[in-house]
């Protein structure tokens, strides 16, 4: 074989990364579309629930499909997954122009009018179902492509990769404020910006030369692959799984429970292995590591809105900060930093950033300061989930596509289920303690909800009640809930916390074993 067979197609790396920059697309207008006025709250009569429901009909199909497509992706093979994936994008697409067509239809008003709505909802339900499902499937093929082309190099490549995610949502958001007030006379103008990208990925990929996964390539058994994801690691996944079906189609816990423990028992039967102990370590760290990265961004993300605000531009600036440093970093600096600190080095540093940008943000004031710190925190949480695919993909080559994806999945369920709660819950914690300071116990008592969530009781404040306050009384006590509300997020410290105890504990054990080297089939 030549030197130039030998090297990698740097076209399909960049249809893959186009591909990437398509769901950051979906991901940016579609929020757009949901959140803000007059798109459709207006056009659809959303209420704020409806919209949510909306919002996340779309994220949870994402962390399900990138899983179970890991299961069958080398059977179906990359490009099929990559044209299945482009299909859900052109589905969601003519589903959301159906729904524009029934809620426009001339002379409806009344019943006739709500009925109309009804129809288009389930509509861009369904629609945003396909879109997640295609969302997933394009993380299900790019992980394990970039990971079999770049074989001596995963952590930094797949940090590159990753940098199509950022990118996608600076691109996206500039191109959405650009295009506002088309936007607002005719909101279908965000859903062609989808297939942009969308095209240029099909074009590119449509005909390139895929790689054999190395797991394939090696002679790894199918069997083998699953033992190295193990029972343990399909408990995991399969009752974050059910959960997530389960909140979605209303089962009850015990339904969760039996198919939880049907799909895990069955899985190990077959594969006879609780799983390699590395790789579930790394699952149990995917779950604070998510959650410190997706479910801590609405809360700063708020809180840098507001002085932005105050000083006249668009709140979507501030993702697009943040997506942009994310990017310039994975882009640019993945590699060198790497070379020099290791993949688990850039894990507990990235920790310690994230560590302190939490904790100086929870009492940042003024929007110098809140912007330096929230650059800190972004710092932090750029390498965190490349860099933990590329150690998974380099000390479990034998998972494939399965253990590569199966952690992403776990990363993003395990935000919705678990993290997001647990952060709220902290939130709700501190909102409590700031308003009792600023005013009394008995004013918190009379704004507030008592409330459970799966870990236990909790409170809640109530915004029909604090609406219901006199006015000088509700000014001051929106303060401390904007200040309780920013205190949260030194409590959200304790997973970076806890992710860099872990960090540290795996650097010691590879230090023990000879220092870390990715493993080769």
């Amino acid at each position: 074989m030549s030197n130039k067979d030998s090297e990698p197609d740097m076209k399909l790396f960049w249809g893959c990364f186009i591909a990437l920059i398509t769901t950051a697309f979906a991901f940016i207008t579609r929020a757009f579309l949901v959140n803000a006025e007059p798109f459709w709250p207006s056009t659809f009569g959303l209420d704020q629930v409806q919209g949510q429901e909306l919002f996340g009909a779309g994220i949870w199909p994402f962390a399900i499909s990138i899983i179970v497509f890991s299961l069958i992706i080398d059977q179906i093979g990359y490009r099929a997954a990559m044209i299945f994936s482009f299909v859900c994008y052109a589905l969601y697409a003519f589903l959301a122009f159906q729904a524009y067509g029934v809620v426009t239809a001339g002379g409806l008003e009344g019943e006739a009018l709500k009925s109309a709505q009804g129809e288009a909802y389930n509509l861009l339900y369904w629609g945003s179902v396909i879109l997640g499902l295609g969302n997933g499937t394009v993380e299900a093929f790019i992980n394990p492509v970039v990971a079999t082309m770049f074989k001596k190099d995963k952590t930094k490549w797949l940090n590159i990769l990753h940098a199509g995610w950022p990118g996608g949502l600076v691109i996206g958001g500039i191109l959405t404020i650009l295009l506002g007030a088309q936007a607002a006379e005719d909101w279908r103008i965000l859903i062609y910006l989808i297939a942009i990208p969308a095209i240029i990925y099909l074009v590119m990929l449509l005909k390139a030369k895929f790689p054999v996964n190395e797991r394939v390539e090696s002679g790894t058994s199918y069997k083998e692959m699953l033992a190295e994801f193990g029972a343990i690691g399909a408990l995991i996944a399969g009752y974050l799984i059910f959960r997530q079906l389960g909140m979605v189609f209303g089962w009850e816990d015990n339904i969760v429970y039996i198919l939880t423990a049907v799909a895990t028992i069955g899985y190990g039967l077959y594969c006879k292995s609780l799983g390699r102990p590395l790789l579930i370590f790394m699952c149990i760290i995917m779950i604070p590591l998510a959650t410190t990265e997706l479910g801590t961004d609405g809360a700063i993300s708020g809180l840098m809105e507001e002085p932005m605000k105050a000083a006249g531009y668009n709140g979507l600036w501030v993702l697009i900060y943040t997506s942009a440093i994310m990017m310039v970093l994975r882009f640019w600096f993945a590699g060198p930093i790497v070379s020099k600190l290791g993949p688990l080095g850039l894990l507990a540093t990235s920790a310690v950033l994230a560590i302190a940008g939490l904790y100086l943000l929870s009492t940042a004031s003024g929007l110098t300061a809140i912007f330096i710190f929230a650059t800190l925190y972004g710092f932090g949480k750029t390498f965190f989930w490349p860099t933990t695919l590329g150690v998974v993909s380099e000390q479990c080559p034998k998972g494939g596509a399965l253990t590569l994806n199966a952690i992403a999945g776990i990363g993003m369920l395990a935000v919705g289920i678990l993290g997001g709660p647990v952060i709220g819950k902290m939130t709700e914690d501190s909102i409590k303690v700031s308003v009792e300071e600023a005013s009394s116990a008995e004013t918190y008592k009379s704004i507030s909800n008592d409330s459970t969530y799966f870990l236990g009781d909790y409170t809640a404040v109530d915004a029909k009640k604090v609406g219901a306050l006199p006015e000088e009384e509700q000014e001051k006590v929106k303060e401390s809930i904007q200040s309780g509300k920013q205190g949260s997020l030194a409590s959200v410290a304790i997973f970076p916390v806890f992710m860099l105890a872990c960090y540290l504990l795996l650097v010691f054990y590879f230090k023990s074993k000879g220092g870390y080297k990715p493993v080769e089939i």
